[in-house]
């Protein structure tokens, strides 16, 4: 196992890749009976290939069958492409640069409610409220309903267990554990109906209006982009700020020059992105006889690939496990790589550029509590903080 030096109060097993990790790059787990991808040219191979490595792995792991129609991350080829191109008229980059004042502001309306403070919680007062409050806003759901979304992601995560299909009975596939998740589509599902009868100025209408070569999205289409969104859009991007901050406070040499310098602050995001992955992993299974990594691998195999492993690959980055946001180049894989690439990454991105240089301007002294240490999420696939109490105060 490799730890991440530095990191204070750390639960180590959110920054060990994995236990008893084998020394093969690919490998078949003997107790869940699933392949495990570990090297970062082999991740590419599988994320690269959906023909080959499908991302329809309810076929192995059964969910709630609301996310199973048209669900851009359980979908591959042309139904893929044509629903990924329609949601990509109303997601696009330009949109989330229109988004940055209102980042701006959200960013500095929160600081300014712990400001003359002398500690913070940096999860609970910044990192979780913004962009939460940026996806509700973009969804066009009441503000007071935005609590919700919190509790319902909370449970869909909670008791998250590994896939093992060891133990599944003949002809069944095993059940995720998905909790909130129906919470979620109900609730999204109301608001399509409504704007479908009331139109506002919001992401929610502009998705149940868009037009493609004629063709409208449908309900349920508009329903799960909203679903993916939640999670790409927020889950990620909480995750995302409090392990920033995380690595700068064990790095000082590295705030010091980040606070000097900001041109830094997107290499930041992107070293942390990479020591630190919100999700650690993703799943795909095999449609083919497939050679990966040296391993003949059947058809119908549940195949995990594991980001955190392949960011931290010693053939493609030098001193893997050394925080270095000047690295260049960066080629983590953390939002993933070909079709699936995550359609959040530029908003996330967007929200932690502006968050990190608020914070740098707003506290000369940034540190976590030696007193009071990070609360992590004890989830095998997800690598950040419940809890990060942070002090503002000069150390003495």
């Amino acid at each position: 196992m490799v730890a991440v030096a530095g990191i204070r109060g750390a639960h180590p097993s959110q920054f060990w890749l994995r236990e008893e990790k084998p020394a093969d790059v690919v490998a078949l787990d003997p107790v869940t009976k699933v392949w495990g991808v570990y090297g970062h040219a082999e991740s590419l191979q599988v994320l690269n290939a959906p023909a080959t490595f499908s991302s329809e792995v309810q076929r192995k792991v059964a969910v709630d069958e609301r996310l199973n129609v048209a669900n851009l991350l359980q979908m591959d080829g042309a139904p893929h492409t044509r629903l990924r191109k329609m949601v990509s008229r109303v997601f696009t980059p330009k949109s989330v640069t229109g988004l940055e004042p209102r980042i701006v502001e959200l960013t500095g309306e929160l600081l300014d409610r712990v400001a003359g403070h002398d500690k913070f919680d940096m999860v609970e007062d910044l990192a979780y409220p913004l962009p939460l409050i940026v996806i509700a806003e973009l969804l066009g759901v009441p503000g007071e309903d935005r609590p919700l979304f919190q509790q319902w992601v909370d449970m869909m995560f909670r008791d998250h267990k590994e896939i093992s299909l060891a133990e599944t009975e003949e002809g069944k596939a095993p059940q995720a554990n998905l909790g909130g998740a129906a919470e979620v589509l109900r609730y999204v599902s109301e608001h399509v109906a409504e704007r479908r009868v009331r139109p506002r100025d919001d992401l929610l209408t502009r998705l149940v209006e868009t037009e493609v070569d004629g063709e409208r999205l449908t309900d349920a289409e508009v329903v799960n982009f909203g679903f993916v969104l939640l999670l790409s859009g927020y889950v990620t991007t909480t995750m995302l700020l409090g392990n920033a901050v995380l690595c700068l406070d064990a790095f000082p040499e590295w705030q010091a020059r980040t606070r000097a310098d900001r041109s830094l602050i997107p290499g930041v995001i992107e070293e942390s992105l990479r020591m630190l992955p919100p999700f650690t992993a993703v799943s795909r299974v095999t449609t083919e006889d497939v050679e990966l990594g040296g391993q003949h691998i059947p058809a119908d195999e549940m195949v995990m690939v594991w980001l955190a492993a392949a960011n931290r690959d010693e053939r493609v980055f030098r001193d893997p496990h050394t925080f270095d946001p000047a690295r260049d180049p960066n080629h983590h894989l953390s939002f993933g790589r070909g079709i699936h690439f995550c359609l959040g990454a530029p908003l996330a991105r967007a929200e932690g550029r502006i968050a990190l240089n608020m914070l740098l301007d707003r506290f000369p002294h940034l540190r976590t509590d030696p007193e009071d240490g990070p609360t992590f999420r004890d989830i095998a696939i997800m690598t950040g903080v419940d809890r990060l109490p942070l002090l503002i105060t000069p150390e003495y």
